[in-house]
């Protein structure tokens, strides 16, 4: 009863605040979805990749990609199957450091995200050249739960979970929006975006690699 009670509390909050979306519902816990089984992590075969419009294509190995600076961002989570989980402390790499070491040429105006078993996320680049978007390795002062990523994913903080995209492998620089796993499986969401965020669908999918 407790536990129900104070869901409802911290729920009226956030709407009063104006950081629950129209239509979402606060959750205590951190639902699992995803499309197909959670990938094994292989420290030693593990690579992430730069590829793409850039001045260089790299290839990052786990340790290489531990030596970046890291960066502690606070935010909330937010996914189209209407759950929200407020504010989560995520530590990681910002994507600004990739965007350092790729050096984007001006024509790269989106980001195709890989990640494990083909799941790939199509985000324009003005959404992730933000301070708060990061490559994450933990959260709540934890490594990532495999069920969540672990050992890396993307957090975009202002757009909906579908984009924060787990188990990452890397990133490709394009000219031109390119399907992602969403718009490839023609699913489609009916979630609507809060007037008070950025919270902006554009692939119809709810995040089969995402919560």
């Amino acid at each position: 009863m407790f536990a129900g009670d104070e869901r409802k509390r911290k729920e009226k909050a956030m709407r009063d605040a104006g950081r629950l979306p129209p239509g979402q519902s606060l959750t205590l816990k951190w639902p699992v979805l995803h499309n197909g089984s959670v990938p094994r992590f292989d420290a030693a075969r593990w690579d992430f990749s730069i590829r793409g419009l850039v001045m260089r294509e790299l290839k990052l190995t786990w340790g290489e990609f531990n030596r970046l600076p890291t960066t502690i961002v606070n935010s909330d989570f937010h996914c189209v199957t209407r759950w929200s989980r407020f504010d989560n402390s995520w530590k990681g790499v910002s994507f600004r450091e990739i965007l350092k070491l790729a050096s984007p040429k001006p024509e790269a105006k989106f980001v195709l995200v890989h990640g494990e078993q083909g799941y790939t996320a199509n985000v324009p680049l003005s959404d992730l050249d933000r301070d708060n978007v990061l490559f994450a390795t933990h959260h709540d002062g934890k490594p990532l739960d495999p069920d969540h990523g672990y050992p890396l994913r993307l957090i975009v903080p202002h757009l909906y979970a579908w984009k924060s995209v787990k188990w990452v492998r890397g990133v490709e620089f394009t000219a031109h929006e390119a399907p992602g796993f969403g718009s490839r499986t023609a699913i489609t969401s009916t979630a609507t975006p809060s007037k008070n965020r950025d919270l902006t669908p554009t692939e119809g999918t709810s995040g089969p690699l995402a919560s």
